[in-house]
């Protein structure tokens, strides 16, 4: 449920906390609703994607993430993530632990991690130990993130990417990625015998089609036949990546879906479940 509360008759349990990094400022340097950066924090110690995480942080957040979930290597999906790791060289005392397939890695290793862009930081070691590592997930088979238990399969995007079910053992909760018409995604969301909510894609207006369909990316109209393929009922539905161009249109064009708690991410927002 979006924006839980509690009753003093209610037994109080420790909710899914999900937030949408802000990526975006607005001329006084406040941060806007525009999204250009993709990094969701969970219960502040998980994050998914890291466009904005070396940028986004409290310092009460940067003391407590230190797991890193990489759906794949576009800049918008990792563009703060050396910074983050270099701002806290000094300080951690155990690694940044970076997930992902070994096929991600070794495209990070390759075009970022690689002495030219930025250091290698998974070969580095401060005072405490290592500062950095790579946790190798396989596609299809359960792994911890944290407390989290998360399964990764592949989506239809342009460069080799993943989609997750994500579980902290009461709720579960399941994030698109980028991505255009997909299958495996909902075939491993339809096995979950829950699902609390779905983030999804939602990047260009339905005039865009064209550029939705070779860019792999969703437009509202492809939304809502993706969300046909899902046998879950009640969740809430978030649209995230909506191209900040494009933004007041998308909006509008999902508006008219009529869909069920279908709703917009709005970043810096803490969602709970």
């Amino acid at each position: 449920m979006l924006g839980a509360l509690w009753t003093k008759s209610e037994p109080r349990r420790r909710h899914l906390q999900i937030e949408l990094l802000p990526s975006s400022f607005d001329a006084d340097g406040r941060a806007s609703l525009a999204q250009r950066l993709t990094c969701f924090l969970i219960d502040n110690r998980v994050s998914v994607d890291a466009g904005s995480i070396g940028l986004a942080l409290t310092e009460d957040q940067r003391r407590t993430v230190r797991d890193v979930i990489v759906t794949h290597p576009h800049m918008d999906h990792i563009a703060s993530l050396p910074i983050f790791v270099y701002d806290l060289f000094g300080e951690l005392k155990e690694p940044i632990r970076i997930h992902a397939t070994s096929q991600i890695i070794g495209l990070l290793e390759r075009d970022v991690f690689n002495d030219s862009v930025y250091p290698r930081f998974a070969e580095l070691r401060n005072e405490h130990g290592r500062v950095m590592e790579y946790v190798p997930f396989e596609i299809g088979k359960e792994f911890k993130a944290a407390h989290l238990s998360v399964t990764a399969v592949p989506v239809n995007h342009i460069v080799p990417t993943v989609g997750l079910l994500v579980s902290d053992g009461d709720s579960t909760v399941a994030f698109s990625s980028d991505t255009a018409e997909t299958k495996d995604l909902w075939s491993l969301i339809n096995q979950a015998q829950r699902l609390d909510a779905l983030f999804i894609e939602a990047s260009f207006p339905n005039s865009m089609r064209q550029l939705a369909d070779a860019s792999k990316h969703l437009t509202p109209a492809m939304l809502s036949q993706e969300l046909t393929k899902l046998n879950h009922n009640g969740m809430d539905i978030l649209a995230v990546h909506i191209k900040p161009a494009y933004r007041d249109t998308v909006i509008n064009e999902l508006k008219s879906l009529g869909i069920d708690k279908l709703t917009v991410m709005e970043a810096g927002r803490v969602y709970e479940w």
